[in-house]
């Protein structure tokens, strides 16, 4: 069959699929471009005039479409995913942010940025990176670190072998993350004889790993010594769709269970063995349970510094048991390794742990504590005033939420208050972006998740910092008829890096949105999402926010609800810290007493040096 590299690309692509546990998927539910001069003539062409099931979709800036891919990734539990295609040049560069993004958070993307001329017969070319080292170096070496596959394809003959690894890649759970496949311009537009069966049907098993017997009954008789055990459940539960095992393991045996932010929704809020999110962004009752803990039995997780609130949250005595996918993760704070899929994990655990459970005890002191921070998140929610404290805001939204709801979110303060506060309907109701907490993520990922699960109610939390980074993907939404809530937030600023500011002696410095004078800035955001062709609506009170938020959920296209806040007013206290460094010297008396807490709050530190057993 005679094609071009790039004809070849949609047609091997519209034939790629997943399957796990004997359901399978699409792997590619369509691809997100913005054309230019290296790829308008090869990639753009081949999407233009193929007949393939393979949807197109237009996006406004090359960085977001990354993460409307990564979000549609994760709502797929992975099983899904879209490519993206720039042109070479700042097209191709402004997708790093979100290859970044993708690789940090184990999420399959794939990229196929246009790259410089193979043939060099004009070089320098537009948008070239001269480097006097070599020729073969162009922009799109950027990707490498932040790629968990790099290939550049300069003949056709080599694009077999290159697209078949870039599938192995996102198709494996432990080493998935951004593929990029760097396409030169002029060889995507090149024809080639193809075999008839590089586009034949193919279907990529999604394995589950089962845990190796030895591992597993170290794990057991490790588990069957705890007196106060607490799960640590990571992202890795939600995407293995692990949660019911989580649930009988949980109940079975006692085990309280604690949520990352990747984790949170593995347990619905309300199950007697939920204490809620762990770490700096954590609830009290995780917390108190973590440093009372002699066995955490990490599943999923990565074990990032919020969640261990900077390696100090977790007893200096208290043993591992980590169940990942990775060995690179199961190996964190020297814990005994299980590496295996979760929920398979899950499951023989429970029968090698057959005959145990906690005491009645330590369950009473688990739902006390549980019951005590419910009642510190009913008061949060129930604060009013004008502007709104954020916590109303959150409460008012996780209630028009409802059972089918998803709330996305990624920087700011919100992410913090959201761990917090939401309380999740179950997996997939929560998705908060903070592997690399990125700006600009919450529209574009917003998009992702309603098309991904379109059956879905999808409420967007962004704030206007992230609102003014990046609110273009409103109108890929308009355009292709996606309805989404965003409730815009206006703080007038950071408040997020404003309280941290203050708290390491920068005394906000950067933070707010005003003259330099501290007037307010003239700016309007509901009138600006309102010329990106969304329906705005502008409530003032609880109240309102609540009729707006009804009003939002029966409408059919994107609604904007905008509602400022009062960014000096903190959620409740997780009771955790988080390692800031403070500057050693400073001129004055409170910078110097920064440092002091500091110093101090860091000799809580453990490095869990010791090994299990």
């Amino acid at each position: 069959m005679r094609l071009t590299v790039a004809q070849a690309v949609v047609r091997f692509l519209a034939a790629q699929h997943t399957e796990r546990d004997g359901v399978e998927h699409r792997l590619f539910g369509g691809v997100f471009g913005i054309f230019g001069h290296g790829n308008v003539a090869g990639l753009g062409q081949a999407l233009a005039t193929t007949t393939e099931d393979l949807p197109y979709h237009l996006s406004r800036n090359e960085q977001a479409m990354v993460h409307t891919a990564a979000a549609y990734a994760r709502a797929a539990n992975r099983l899904s995913t879209l490519a993206c295609t720039t042109s070479i040049g700042p097209g191709a560069t402004n997708m790093i942010t979100g290859a970044a993004g993708a690789t940090i958070n184990r999420l399959p993307v794939l990229l196929l940025p246009g790259d410089i001329f193979a043939t060099r017969v004009a070089s320098p070319v537009l948008q070239e990176l001269e480097d006097t080292r070599s020729y073969d170096i162009s922009v799109n070496d950027c990707f490498k670190p932040v790629s968990r596959f790099w290939d550049r394809v300069n003949r056709p003959e080599q694009l077999p072998a290159s697209l078949l690894a870039a599938m192995r890649v996102l198709t494996d759970p432990a080493e998935t993350g951004a593929v990029t496949l760097a396409l030169p311009q002029d060889v995507q537009a090149e024809a080639a004889d193809w075999p008839e069966e590089l586009f034949a049907r193919r279907v990529w098993h999604i394995p589950r790993p089962r845990p190796e017997r030895a591992a597993l009954t170290r794990a057991a008789e490790l588990i069957r010594t705890a007196e106060r055990p607490l799960i640590v459940a990571g992202g890795g539960v939600i995407y293995s769709e692990a949660a019911q095992e989580l649930r009988a393991f949980a109940e079975t045996f006692g085990v309280p269970v604690a949520e990352t932010q990747a984790g949170k929704g593995a347990l619905p809020h309300g199950h007697p063995m939920a204490m809620g999110a762990i770490g700096a962004t954590g609830s009290t009752a995780a917390n108190a349970l973590a440093r009372e803990a002699d066995l955490i039995i990490g599943v999923g997780t990565r074990y990032s510094d919020f969640t261990t609130a900077s390696h100090t949250l977790f007893a200096d005595g208290a043993a591992f048991v980590n169940l990942n996918i990775t060995g690179f993760d199961a190996a964190k704070l020297s814990g005994l390794q299980l590496v295996a899929d979760a929920r398979e994990g899950l499951s023989e655990l429970a029968q090698a742990c057959a005959g145990w459970a906690t005491s009645a005890g330590y369950r009473s002191r688990a739902a006390e504590l549980s019951r005590a921070w419910d009642a510190v998140v009913d008061e949060a929610y129930s604060l009013d005033g004008s502007p709104l404290p954020q916590s109303a805001v959150i409460g008012a939204v996780n209630a028009a939420a409802g059972d089918d709801g998803v709330v996305l979110c990624a920087a700011g303060s919100m992410p913090g208050d959201l761990h917090k506060l939401w309380r999740p309907s179950g997996p997939g109701s929560y998705h908060v972006e903070y592997g690399y907490s990125c700006m600009g993520y919450e529209i574009a990922g917003g998009l992702g998740v309603k098309l991904a699960v379109p059956h879905r109610e999808v409420f967007v939390m962004v704030g206007d910092g992230s609102y003014l980074m990046m609110a273009q993907e409103l109108v890929t939404a308009v355009a292709e008829g996606v309805k989404l809530t965003v409730v815009l937030v206006d703080n007038s600023g950071f408040a997020s890096i404003g309280r941290l500011s203050e708290s390491v002696g920068a005394e906000r410095l950067g933070t707010s949105y005003a003259y330099r004078d501290g007037t307010p800035l003239p700016v309007d955001l509901a009138a600006n999402a309102a010329s990106l062709g969304a329906t705005v609506l502008r409530p003032e009170t609880l109240d309102e926010l609540r009729k707006a938020l009804e009003a939002a959920r029966s409408a059919t296209a994107v609604t904007v609800i905008y509602v400022r806040t009062d960014p000096l007013i903190d959620g409740p206290s997780s009771q955790a810290w988080w390692d800031v460094p403070v500057a050693e010297v400073s001129a004055t008396a409170a910078g110097q007493d920064i440092r002091t807490e500091y110093d101090t709050a860091r000799q809580d530190r453990r490095r869990h040096l010791t090994p299990p057993g």
